[in-house]
């Protein structure tokens, strides 16, 4: 059951970090933008910078993986549970 919670934590987390449209609809000013919103004015203008843009994404992502990390024996022991 614990890996369970740790796979609905994760996607849960997930799915309220890389919200995008909700945010762009609500928000009003521009000082609370989410990160998948400063990511996509990244890409604004003639010439994108790609290592800029990567180097976002990177760290846009990190939250996710140390999430993961820290909940990755709850996975592990949820996958050799279900394998009899």
């Amino acid at each position: 059951m614990r890996s369970t919670y740790a796979a609905a934590a994760v996607i849960t987390f997930m799915t309220a970090w890389n919200n995008f449209l909700w945010p762009k609809v609500i928000l009003v000013n521009s000082a609370y933008q989410t990160m998948p919103m400063l990511i996509s004015n990244l890409r604004a203008g003639y010439v994108t910078d790609y290592g800029m843009l990567m180097l976002a994404v990177l760290l846009a992502s990190l939250p996710t993986m140390v999430i993961f990390l820290v909940l990755q024996r709850a996975f592990a022991d949820g996958i050799t549970g279900a394998v009899k």
